[in-house]
């Protein structure tokens, strides 16, 4: 639940200030960027509605177990994307990314085990 909730939250405070949140994992001189700010509240737009719905499915084996790991395939990818531009961003955006958004992967596809089993 508190996964979930904090993707909520992460994407709200994206989508009130995507430079300053982005700036942590892009780099300043990135995220001023102007078309950094519109994909950056693109990819907060997905956090809520993928929060919202772990919210929504968690006492559901079947949905809550495929809700959770879609959600650990999207942090995933944050991380391979991450990785691959990792020559243009900032050493400690990059490893906080790798391990937060791993770390979130590694939990989700738990999750999504546990619920599918439960």
């Amino acid at each position: 639940m508190l996964l979930a909730a904090g993707r909520v939250v992460l994407g709200t405070a994206i989508m009130i200030a995507p430079e300053r949140v982005s700036g942590r994992w892009l780099g300043e001189e990135n995220a001023a960027h102007p078309v950094v700010a519109d994909l950056a509240r693109g990819l907060a737009a997905r956090d809520i509605a993928l929060g919202v719905a772990a919210l929504a499915t968690l006492g559901d084996p079947v949905a809550g177990g495929r809700v959770q790991a879609g959600c650990a395939a999207a942090d995933s990818v944050d991380v391979i994307a991450t990785l691959m531009a990792r020559e243009h961003l900032p050493r400690m955006g990059v490893a906080g990314t790798a391990i937060v958004a791993g770390a979130c992967a590694a939990a989700g596809f738990y999750f999504a085990h546990v619920i599918a089993h439960s």
